[in-house]
This record gives structure tokens, sequence and C-alpha cells, in this order.
């Protein structure tokens, strides 16, 4: 089984994939006006204490105050239960948001007080307080923060100010677990915690204290931040996304790691060598005359990513719709619908469904409410399979998912861990003319809203000479015909001059009448 990291870097963007025998097992992608926030520590001043919605929201600096939910304050006593499977970012955070931890420095960590009944933190307008993103900005909505900083290593995170180790679960073998907790207790400082990571298990007694040691560094960095500077102010910055994902998920299970940018190539490498030098010697660099996905034939896989459609092997398909409230998916049965065997095919097709729907949830890294829209199943036993199939599929997700069972109707309704935009979402921009609806206004439509306004025009306007800018579908529709063209009649029946113009910054589904000295007249008559 060949295991591969594949890094494609240009001037605006990298983007990783993770391939097993050439499959497309993950993709990221990290843009360089968009950097990463997860991770990323600041320091806040309270803005307002909601206790009604459960909320603080607090000034960072950024356009939308950041959203601290009272689950983020709330810690779990249970501190060896963590569970690590190496997510660049959503897992660390989560492992994190369970423990609980007091923040004794200068900045005490806000608790949580019950009064006449209600919950409320014990902070104030304008107090200031130490925070991390733990999830990025969506939309119209701030980032979501912990009041419990932590800081992720190659196979460690740090939690200051917390009084326990913990280690994943994922490391069973009693030996090693009490090998590794009897390691951290030697070196690490009274007052901090630490999670020992999967990562750990086998590494050497020097390799483990040397990440403890960077990340107490670290930590010292944030502490003097705190005490110079002035909120909102940003005090510790984590790793790029393609950096990150290199520390996390660059096991001794990837064969290769294949990097088209030299320069990248250097950064990586230096910091494998710091954290892990017998890795190293997997990096490497890789000169292409075409790129490099399309050297590992992968670039299909890729931009399938960002299709409608997605066809399964028996020759059914599912479609991905994204609403605002939520993703819908339609599972159709295409061309393998057949009389013969109903239940048969259609429970085939809502299996292979399943499989596709769980892959693409994953590489989409699409989360929040996702309800999906299987074959109808008359047994109840064949729904109970597909429920079964898609369960055991998202447990190659490190994200956190719930499913519910498949109602009578043959729905299935999911909720993602969402961490950060989809990958849609990130690389889309909405469409200036349809405003992201898909649908525009037919041009019949538009001509005859042009007609309205010159007829009101004609009753109330005094201007003779008018201009009028339309968008280039509309303007050769208005002059079809030559001397018989709308725009020739319309001069004629309404007695007016009119210059038609061009310009491809018009939607389609809008005009502009300007006057002869360049006056906007488009809106006098609302």
């Amino acid at each position: 089984m060949a295991k591969e990291i594949i890094i494609n870097s240009s001037a605006f963007q990298n983007r990783v994939a993770i391939t097993e025998n050439g499959n497309l097992l993950d993709y990221f992608i990290d843009h360089v006006e968009k950097r990463r926030m997860v991770g990323n520590v600041y320091l806040g001043r309270v803005a307002r204490v909601l206790p009604g919605i459960r909320a603080v929201f607090i000034d960072i600096g950024m356009k939308h105050d950041a959203f601290l939910h009272f689950a983020d304050i709330e810690r779990s006593d249970d501190n060896d239960s963590f569970h690590d499977d190496h997510d660049e970012e959503a897992t660390i955070d989560e492992e994190v948001n369970t423990e609980r931890a007091k923040f004794n420095s200068i900045y005490q960590p806000p608790r949580l007080e019950r009064k006449n009944g209600m919950e409320s933190p014990t902070l104030k307008k304008g107090q200031k307080v130490i925070l991390q993103i733990i999830k990025e900005p969506v939309k119209g909505k701030g980032v979501r923060v912990t009041s419990s900083p932590s800081i992720p290593g190659r196979f460690c995170v740090l939690i200051p100010f917390e009084h326990r180790v913990g280690i994943s679960k994922k490391i069973n073998d009693y030996r090693e677990r009490k090998r590794l907790r009897r390691i951290a207790k030697q070196l690490l400082p009274e007052n901090f915690g630490l999670i020992i990571r999967t990562a750990a298990k086998g590494q050497s007694e020097e390799a483990i204290k040397a990440d403890i040691r960077y990340l107490m560094k670290a930590w010292e960095s944030i502490e003097k931040g705190a005490m110079s500077k002035t909120p909102p102010a940003l005090l510790y910055h984590d790793l790029s996304t393609t950096t990150s994902i290199i520390r996390d998920l660059f096991t001794p299970d990837v064969t290769k790691v294949y990097i088209d940018s030299r320069k990248l190539y250097r950064e990586i490498k230096e910091y494998v060598k710091s954290v892990q030098p017998e890795l190293a010697e997997k990096i490497v660099y890789h000169k292409s005359s075409t790129t490099i996905f399309e050297d590992f034939q992968i670039e299909d896989q890729v931009q399938s990513l960002f299709s409608r459609n997605v066809y399964l092997p028996s020759g059914g398909y599912i479609i991905i719709e994204h609403t605002e409230a939520m993703t819908v998916i339609d599972v159709n049965s295409g061309k393998y619908a057949k009389k013969r065997a109903q239940e048969a095919n259609s429970l085939k097709t809502d299996l292979e469904a399943a499989r596709e729907i769980a892959r693409q949830l994953r590489l989409r890294d699409i989360g929040g409410l996702i309800v999906v829209d299987f074959i109808d199943l008359l047994e109840d036993g064949n729904r109970k399979k597909v429920y079964d199939e898609i369960k055991k599929e998202f447990k190659k997700d490190r994200a956190k998912v719930v499913v519910l069972p498949m109602t009578d109707f043959g729905l299935i309704q999911i909720t993602r861990e969402r961490i950060r935009e989809n990958i849609f979402q990130s690389n889309m921009e909405v469409c200036p003319y349809c405003q992201g609806t898909g649908i525009l206004q037919k041009k019949s439509s538009t001509i005859h809203d042009i007609e309205d306004w010159i007829k009101r025009h004609k009753k109330e306007g005094k201007i003779r000479f008018l201009k009028l800018k339309v968008h280039p579908s509309i303007f050769h529709k208005l002059r079809e015909g030559g001397f018989s063209s709308l725009i020739t009649k319309w001069q004629l029946k309404y007695f007016l001059r009119i210059k038609l113009e061009v310009d491809e910054n018009v939607n389609p589904r809008d005009f502009v009448f300007l006057s002869s000295t360049g006056e906007d007249l488009t809106n006098i008559y609302e």
C-alpha cells in the first residue's frame, strides 16, 4: 500500500493531496491571501456578555467580534480519554475543548458561575482575555474561540495551567503509556498539562523532550506578548496549513512526500529534520514540465470535487447541493434502474452512495447539517444496511460526525463538525449576476422593464436625449433587425433619441439610463 503526500505550490496557493495507491484520500488548499486562522492565539477585550444565548463576543481586531460559547469555557474532568487521529487542526482543538484547565497566570481564565438559575462566565465588558481560534469565520459569522489556549507539537499538545498528562486512546500498550507519562512528568513544569499524541508511540525520550521544550518556548513567547501588548493583539501564529499537515499527517506509514517547489521543499525538509530526522529522506523535490498533480494522475480527482454530480460504479450518481442552512444530497439510480430485482438494485446503489458520500464530505470538508435522500427501500433490514454502511465509512473521518437512522422516506440526517469553510466556499465566489441562485431573469423580462421605464419617462420626464447602457446579451437583442430593431421602434414610438451602449459591468437583469451630461436617471421614478 503506497501512501503519499503530494504538494503543488504556486504564487497564490499551495495544494496538498494525500493519496493511497493513487486514490485521493484527503485534499487541502492553503491560500496565500487567506491564511489559516485556527490555532492562532489573541489577546482580546470583552465586547458583550449574553447569558441568554450562552455566548460572549470579544474584540480581537477582526471585522466581526470573536464568538466564545459557554461550552468552550466549561471543561471535562476526564483527563485520560483523549482521542487523537492526526487531524491537522480539528482533533487537537476538540481534545483541548474537553480538558479542564485553569489559566492561573496574569490573565485568569473565565469560569462559569450560576446566578439566579442561569450560568454566566466571570467576564465583564472591557476585560482582557487570552483566546485561541478553533473555527474559521463562515460567511457573515466571526471566528469561534476557546478560553484555554493550547500549543500543538509533533508528538504533544501543551495545555498551560493544567495539572495532568493525557495519552491518546490509540496508544493501548500499558508499558508504552507508562513510559510516555514518565517522560512527560520528568520535563513538564508545574501547572502545565500535556496531551501525548499517537505519533509519540515508540519515539525516543530525547525526541519527546525536544518537542516539549519547543512547546514551552512558544508559550513563553505568548506570555511575554500578553504582558507587553494592548488588546486586540495577535500573540501566536500557528503553522500554515501546508506545514501543519506535515506536522500532523506525515506519519511513518507515508512512503513519500513529493513537492514541486524548491523553496517549500527546503522549508519542509528543515522542519522535519528538526522534529523527526528519520523521516526527512522521504521528502522529495519533484521537477515537472506540466504539473505535479497531472504527473501523479490526481488532477481529475481534484477537479471532480467541484462538480455537482458524482457518479457511482454501478451507473447511479449523487447530486450535492449547498443551501444557506444545510447541504442536501440526492441519490439517483441512473442507468442502473431496472424493473427486475428493483429492491436489490436500489440497495446496491444506496450502499455505493453511502461510501461515496462519506468520502466526498471528508474531501470537500463539508460541515454542519447534511440531509441525504437515498433511493426508497421497502425492507427495514435493507435500510439498516445502508445506515450501518455509512456509519462504518464515517469512522475514517477525523471530524466529529453524528448519523441518525434512515427514516421511512429514505432520508438520513448527518451533522459533521465544521471547522472552516468547505472547499466550495473557499474556492468559489458568488456570481455577481445571479447572486448565487444559478438563475437569471429572461432577456424578455429585462427588455420589458426597459420599455416600462421609457413609458414613465415619456410621461414625467423632459429630457429627450438619453444614453442607455446594457449588458452585451441585452445589447444584441435590442439591435436585432437593423432598422426594424426594438431600439429604433422605441425612438420612433416615444419621440426620444436613445444612444445604446454595451457595458459588460452591467448585470444582465439591469440597465442604466444617463442624461447627455452623464447624470444617472435610472432610479428617479422609484
